[in-house]
């Protein structure tokens, strides 16, 4: 673990402060919520299950001590309602901000709701956390934003044209995030995950991310379709890298608040490469998948290549990843064995 982070999550143990997780039976969310009762905070919950579940704060249960579940306090609502989030945010010291409708797909499809829910759900939380005077505003922004601009690695400060719905909300969100200070003086920190993967990652449905979704094929030996030539690369973050930042940026110094952070591993993964690696895993965990990938056509809306630049978080929030893409699937096979046996 980094100093910084070690003198964080310190002085959190010793001065407990109350969060609310926005998102909390996702699967970013539901990892923030058991980190944060671990570390003996309180914590409230919002989540409405359009694409969170209960398994997930049931296992989040299981996993601390019954006086730091009592810590937990749920509601069930959503960020399109202004009230709820005024109701959410009373007496709140840190808002972790992750509810969204996330995937690129998802937004092509049907575009309204994910402007609604991504745009109108976050302003929402923005009031919100302004009238409630809360000490931070920490969102989840995305690695889309950067779009077609193809030079690698990712600078926070150079971004292309958007090429889905889902990108134009997340770019939104850093755009309103921005005024808000201006205009209001309330400070918040964006951070622009590049494809998150670990436990309580959902690997059912049309949306379900690559990694879980390909690891459930080869456990059930289905076939591993691959978009494009598996030459398309990604830098794959774990989801433990995702908490440290979040924990970080929340109690920033002055300089590192107003802005906008990689939370990646600056390094760059092929889908061919992944395939190997899942494959790898899965055999170290008793799991034999001996077939080759079926390859399709590419998905429309992708980028080509993504990886991060993240001097700007190590050097404004002290930041240092401690799982590469390898590290982490060996720390979160295990669970995803377990979850889809």
């Amino acid at each position: 673990m980094n100093n910084r982070y070690q003198e964080v999550t310190a002085s959190l143990q010793t001065e407990p402060k109350v969060w609310l997780v926005t998102g909390c039976a996702g699967f970013i969310g539901s990892n923030l919520l058991e980190a944060l009762l671990l570390m003996g905070q309180k914590v409230v919950g919002l989540d409405n299950f359009a694409t969170g579940h209960h398994y997930n704060l049931e296992e989040v249960r299981k996993s601390v001590s019954a006086q730091q579940w009592s810590n937990f306090t749920f509601i069930e609502g959503d960020i399109c309602n202004l009230d709820t989030c005024k109701q959410a945010t009373q007496g709140v010291d840190h808002v972790l901000h992750q509810a969204a409708l996330g995937s690129v797909p998802r937004s092509l499809k049907d575009p309204i709701t994910s402007n609604s829910v991504n745009i109108g759900g976050f302003l929402n939380m923005l009031v919100a956390s302004r009238d409630a005077e809360v000490k931070s505003f920490v969102y989840a922004a995305s690695s889309s934003t950067y779009g077609d601009h193809e030079a690698l690695p990712k600078v926070e400060d150079r971004i292309g044209r958007p090429l889905s719905p889902y990108a134009v909300t997340k770019y939104v969100n850093e755009l309103y995030a921005d005024v808000f200070q201006r205009a209001y003086g309330f400070g918040s920190v964006g951070l622009r995950y590049f494809n998150v993967f670990g436990k309580r990652q959902d690997p059912n449905g049309a949306y379900a991310a690559v990694i879980p979704k390909w690891i459930a094929a080869m456990i059930r030996g289905e076939d591993v379709v691959v978009n494009g030539d598996g030459e398309t690369s990604r830098d794959f973050c774990f989801i433990d890298n995702v908490v440290q930042a979040n924990i970080l940026a929340s109690l920033a110094q002055p300089e590192g608040v107003n802005q906008v952070y990689n939370v990646a591993v600056n390094a760059r993964t092929s889908l061919n490469e992944l395939f190997e690696y899942l494959a790898r895993s899965l055999g170290n965990n008793g799991i034999v998948y001996d077939k080759q990938p079926v390859y399709a056509d590419f998905r429309a809306g992708d980028v080509r290549h993504s990886q991060a630049d993240i001097s700007k978080a190590k050097t404004l929030l002290g930041y240092e990843p401690m799982h590469t893409i390898v590290q982490g699937l060996e720390v979160s096979m295990p669970w995803y064995t377990q979850f889809l046996r």
